[in-house]
């Protein structure tokens, strides 16, 4: 059994996922009071702005323009399902090792900060504007990186235990 199923290390990985996601909403409660919307302030030229936006879709942007009136029931509710997904995943131990168990309380608290913006504010609140020469991200905030960086401990730990325990069955 892996330390962080333990008792202590459901702390821990409670306390890494309320830690995401009240920096999350910290840090966009923040932007919420210190800009309006449509702002921006440069950080660093050519690389990074502060940009206030309201996003009322899913990731890059897909579905803000939509005027349908399920949209945010339905994000709220698949949002729902997924933290209890994870939730679930993590309580009955089969979140993997630890990069994989690090990698889910990361999303769980992208997720949990997402999804309050939605329930609170029908919108997520982004502001992270990176760009570097002609390649430009989309706006973002912390629980998107916090989802993403989970997502890539998951991927690795998968490929690591890929690659140390490969199939014993072979194509003749």
């Amino acid at each position: 059994m892996s330390s962080f199923t333990s008792r202590s290390g459901w702390y821990g990985l409670g306390f890494l996922a309320l830690a995401v996601l009240a920096a999350d909403q910290l840090t966009k409660y923040t932007v919420e009071k210190l800009s309006v919307t449509g702002s921006l302030r440069v950080l660093i030229p050519g690389v990074l702005n502060l940009v206030h936006t309201n996003n009322p879709g899913v990731a890059f942007g897909l579905g803000a323009d939509s005027q349908t009136p399920w949209m945010a029931p339905m994000l709220i509710a698949f949002s729902v399902g997924v933290i209890a997904l994870l939730l679930w995943l993590l309580a009955t131990g089969r979140a993997g090792g630890h990069l994989g168990q690090i990698g889910l309380a990361l999303i769980l608290g992208g997720a949990g900060g997402n999804v309050l913006d939605r329930v609170l504010r029908g919108s997520v609140t982004d502001f992270i504007d990176f760009h570097l020469g002609s390649h430009h991200w989309y706006t973002f905030n912390l629980a998107d990186s916090a989802i993403v960086v989970g997502a890539g401990l998951v991927v690795l730990e998968l490929f690591r235990d890929w690659k140390q325990h490969p199939s014993q069955e072979r194509v003749s």
